[in-house]
Formats: C-alpha cells, structure tokens, sequence
C-alpha cells in the first residue's frame, strides 16, 4: 500500500481492542443509517454492504458490483470501489463507540473489477492517538482470500453526533444503533 505519512499512525498511536458491550464476535453489523451509500438498505442503488466482526476490532464486509455501479463498460467505477472502502473503514470505526468522518482517504487499484463480482471487503485500525484514526483496508475478487483489487490507508477524525444531526437532522439519531454511540 502506498501510503502518506497523514494515514501513517504516528509513535504514540496505541492499536485498540475489542470494546465491552461492543458486538459479538461473528454478529451482523447493521446498517449506521438507512439511506447510506454504502451500508443502507434503503438506498435504491447503493452497495449494501452487509458486514459482521470476526473479533470485535476488524470488520469483513461484502457486496455485489451491479450495473449502477460501472464506470467504464463492465467495470466497477473507481469512485465506487473507494466509496466501498471508506464505508468498510468506516464501518470499522463504529466498533469503538464514537462517531467518526473521514478526514483522508488513499487509494491504490491493484486490478479491474467486472461488474457481476462479488467484492469481499476487509478494514482494521492500525492505530489511535487523540481524535484520529489510522486505518486500512482492502477488497478482494470472489473470495475473502482472493486476489486483491484494491487497497486503501485512511485518517478518520472523531466528531460529536451534533455534526450529523446538523447535517442531517434527528433521523440519524432515531436509526442509531446502541452500540455505535459515545458511551
């Protein structure tokens, strides 16, 4: 992964672990917000991704490259591809109980993604020093252990949830799913 020195985590980050309370190892991870690009359900043409933790610190995701989103013929679109690791990432953030927005995202395209192929997605934290995040991803074709598409290195900043129902309004809140707020 070619990666900057702002998606670096500088020598103080600590690595974070699983959180008490935080979803069970194996367990879905719904949807942040119904009418999400990347994860909601209700998004007529969205990625909805579906997700779950393998152990409470990463998060595995995946989803299908449809015809909306191609860019050039039967291929995903670039922009589509770094949506879906900024939605895997930021999914990941969610695991540690407080509200994130990216602050930097970097992405490498390693190979082509027809449309039809099944994107298997995984994020991790590598580390977390005052209000940033440092964490990467990747996506694979066909299979969790397939040939890898694309890469990803980001810096997500914690924000309070007053910026998303500034920007959004209470229905945020209403969907907000227990585990994923500010303890």
């Amino acid at each position: 992964m070619t990666r900057s020195s702002v998606t670096t985590p500088p020598p103080d980050a600590v690595r974070p672990g699983p959180l008490p309370g935080g979803p069970a190892p194996g367990s879905p991870l719904g949807p942040h917000y119904s009418r999400c690009f990347g994860c909601g359900d209700d998004h007529p043409t969205g990625l909805h991704l579906t997700a779950t933790t393998p152990d409470g610190i990463t998060v595995q995701a995946r989803f299908v490259v449809g015809e909306s989103h191609q860019g050039a013929p039967g291929l995903a679109h670039g922009g589509v591809l770094a949506a879906a690791m900024d939605e895997v990432i930021g999914m990941s953030v969610w695991l540690f109980r407080k509200p994130y927005v990216t602050g930097r995202l970097e992405t490498d395209y390693l190979r082509p993604v027809p449309v039809g192929t099944e994107l298997y997605l995984r994020a991790w934290c590598n580390g977390m020093s005052g209000r940033k995040a440092y964490l990467e991803a990747e996506g694979r074709i066909g299979s969790a252990d397939g040939p890898v598409a694309v890469r990803a290195a980001a810096l997500f900043i914690e924000v309070g949830m007053e910026h998303f129902v500034e920007h959004g309004g209470q229905a945020i809140i209403d969907e907000h799913h227990e585990y994923e707020v500010n303890p």
